[in-house]
C-alpha cells in the first residue's frame, strides 16, 4: 500500500481555547507579531502542497484584503453555497472527510488544514489530522468559536516538540497516537 500524505493542522489560538471571538474576529492574533517572526509558519508551509479550509475562512481571508495566500499551493474551499475552480482555488460541496481521503492518497507532499472550527472538528471526528502543531496566544477571550468542540472522540496526543517566545506564544506540536 502507498503511503499515505500526512494531514496537519497550523493553528492559533487563546489560552482559553478560542479560534476567533465572539464576532468572528481573529486581531488577538495582533498581540504577538513581532517583526522577523512567523513561529515556524514558513518551515511547516514548505512541507505542504495543498490546503484545505472551510468557507468561512477563506471568507474571512478575503475581507482582510488576502486574495489567496496559499498562490503556490493547491487549495480546496469547502462550501455548500460556492462551487467551482478559479485558479488553482477549488470550491467543493464534498464532505471534508472524504475530500481528505481522497486527497491523502495522491502523491504529494503534507496536506494542510487551515481551519475554521466546523472543518477541524470534522476531520478530527473522523481521526483524519495526525499532525497539530498549536500556538497558544497569550489571552482569555471568555468566549467565541471554540478550537476543539464537544463530541470529539478521545484521541492520544504524543507531544514531539514545545517552544516558547519573547512575546508570550507557547508553540505545541503533536502526533496522533
Amino acid at each position: 500500500m502507498a503511503m499515505q500524505r500526512r494531514v496537519s493542522l497550523f493553528i492559533a489560538t487563546s489560552l482559553d481555547g478560542y479560534i476567533a471571538d465572539s464576532n468572528g474576529e481573529i486581531s488577538f492574533l495582533d498581540l504577538v507579531k513581532a517583526d522577523g517572526e512567523d513561529y515556524g509558519y514558513s518551515d511547516f508551509f514548505n512541507t505542504t502542497d495543498t490546503v484545505v479550509l472551510g468557507r468561512k475562512t477563506w471568507d474571512t481571508l478575503q475581507t482582510m484584503g488576502i486574495e489567496n495566500p496559499y498562490a503556490d499551493k493547491e487549495v480546496f474551499v469547502i462550501s455548500r453555497s460556492k462551487a467551482g475552480k478559479s485558479g488553482k482555488v477549488t470550491f467543493t460541496g464534498l464532505d471534508p472527510c472524504a475530500l481528505v481521503e481522497q486527497l491523502r492518497c495522491i502523491p504529494g507532499k503534507g496536506i494542510y488544514i487551515d481551519g475554521g472550527a466546523e472543518t477541524v472538528n470534522t476531520l478530527i471526528r473522523k481521526k483524519l489530522i495526525g499532525h497539530m502543531v498549536i500556538s497558544v496566544i497569550p489571552v482569555i477571550l471568555g468566549g467565541g468559536i471554540r478550537l476543539f468542540g464537544e463530541g470529539n472522540p478521545l484521541q492520544n496526543l504524543k507531544l514531539i516538540n514545545s517552544r516558547s517566545f519573547p512575546t508570550g506564544l507557547v508553540q505545541l506540536e503533536y502526533v496522533v497516537e
